[in-house]
């Protein structure tokens, strides 16, 4: 489903490479693959030894971008970043990477996740006399950093990570090393691959298959790598936990062509489908999914229950952004310019429309309107992921339960909100089922936080306020 119309939107990508002559290039082509997961703002820094290069602004990839932005580039090692601002702000002060300058030496950083106690520790910063340029989470970690400069920088590093809290995956590049970290639980997703002699970290793997790169494996929970003209060595700068990587980046956020923590995406949506074929099987004609992230799961809801699978949502591919501020009542056919029902499919058909999740419960009711306006006789809507009852802290703006409709009304009443004939979720249980392989592994686990409220951190009392994402 479109995160522009669905309303639930991931808050970045990394991206970043070491060893290859046209460093640059490598991580555009990156970044592009990573796309979905941020479309207001793009950043790329190279280093070429001595100095770091830096080109970033609003907007997706391409329009940030051209050839003589390139030219500049200059240098075999870069980081890049794409991002979605929600409430820290958009503005370019906060595109990612972010360049640190001291005599010493530089750094850049790109950052995906949310740090809960951000809040906190920039109160201690600014009373001990920092000032920060940005209202991003990440630019923490550069004061707490600096903060340590007595110390090696792998261990001025480590040390400043052993003081935040949340959700992160951190690429710092300075002239000399690249620097790659994942928090202790694994919340986000990064992979280490190989490009020729070239090291390659990304947030999905999708980004390797675009450049040619070769998945190596996953960075570790509390994991930090080292790479230089020396090679890569790694260090654990905290005790690793039993994993917990964020459940929606199966559900929804990452590509279908993406492997997260050894399970491919695709393959696991397909899981997901069949498992809510079996919880909640419904008489119907036809199956179809919610263009783009929900196909996979509708494709195996309908082999599960053996009823044929057919596009009966087209996805408009042309749909650009437009200067024009719609008002509500534009905005309430909004939906009607980036998805079509297909009338030859869904007339005088009972349809089962299988998506991903319900957010706000908006687009859902006006899909099901598409279906009927274009002839279904009933449509009995199924969702493959828990219902969303509870605010992600960790880089997902959903921030308040005021906004989510699972936090706010019962099934029933969703399924007459939406105008449904039926209404169904996936349980947790399912939703495990389709991920985790073992479910006693100390290496694999899922936060299933927005779905229980069980949370894998703390969460600090300043965290219910507008948070200051990565």
């Amino acid at each position: 489903m479109l995160a522009e119309i669905k309303g639930l939107n991931e808050e970045c990508g990394v991206f970043a490479i070491w060893g290859h002559e046209k460093a640059a290039e490598m991580t555009y082509y990156g970044l592009h693959a990573l796309q979905h997961r941020g479309q207001e703002g793009a950043g790329i820094v190279t280093s070429d030894g001595d100095n770091l290069h830096l080109h970033k602004g609003n907007g997706l990839i391409n329009e940030v971008f051209g050839q003589q932005e390139f030219s500049r580039l200059k240098g075999n090692a870069a980081v890049g970043h794409v991002r979605y601002a929600t409430q820290g702000g958009g503005g370019y002060e906060n595109v990612q990477p972010l360049v640190f300058r001291s005599q010493k030496s530089s750094m850049a950083l790109a950052h995906n996740g949310n740090l809960v106690n951000a809040h906190a520790l920039k109160n201690q910063l600014e009373a001990q006399g920092s000032i920060l340029q940005t209202t991003s989470d990440t630019e923490v970690l550069a004061h707490l950093i600096k903060r340590n400069g007595y110390l090696e920088l792998d261990d001025a590093i480590a040390s400043a990570l052993g003081m935040i809290k949340g959700a992160y995956a951190f690429a710092l590049l300075t002239e000399k090393q690249l620097f790659v970290a994942l928090d202790p639980r694994g919340l986000r997703p990064l992979s280490l691959g190989m490009l020729g002699g070239a090291y390659v970290v990304s947030s999905e793997t999708c980004a390797f298959d675009i450049i040619g790169a070769t998945y190596v494996r996953e960075v570790q929970p509390g994991e930090l790598l080292v790479i230089d003209e020396n090679g890569i060595t790694s260090k654990q700068f905290a005790s690793p936990l039993k994993r917990t990587l964020c459940s929606m980046e199966y559900v929804y956020f990452s590509r279908p062509d993406s492997d997260i923590d050894g399970i491919n995406v695709h393959a696991s949506r397909k899981l997901m489908g069949k498992e809510l074929a079996k919880e909640a099987p419904v008489e119907a004609d036809v199956v179809t999914g919610v263009p783009d992230s929900s196909i996979s799961a509708a494709i195996g809801f309908s082999e599960a229950a053996g009823i044929p699978y057919e596009l009966g949502l087209i996805k408009n591919r042309y749909v650009g952004r437009t200067f024009i501020q719609p008002s509500q009542e534009l905005r309430e056919q909004g939906v009607k310019m980036k998805l079509s029902a297909v009338r030859g499919i869904v007339e005088g058909k009972r349809v089962v429309m299988v998506d991903d999740s319900i957010v706000r419960g908006t687009t859902s009711r006006r899909i099901v309107r598409l279906l009927k306006e274009a002839g279904a006789l009933e449509v009995h809507v199924r969702i493959a992921s828990p219902p969303i009852e509870n605010p992600c802290y960790y880089g997902i703006d959903t921030s308040t339960k005021g906004e989510l409709i699972a936090a706010n009304h019962s099934v029933e009443e969703i399924r007459e909100l939406i105008g449904a004939d039926s209404l169904a979720y996936l349980t947790t249980d399912g939703l495990e089922n389709a991920i985790v392989k073992d479910k006693h592994s100390h290496e694999h686990g899922i936060c299933n936080a927005c779905f229980t409220g069980n949370y894998p951190t703390e969460i600090y009392p300043d965290t219910v306020l507008p948070a200051l994402k990565g």
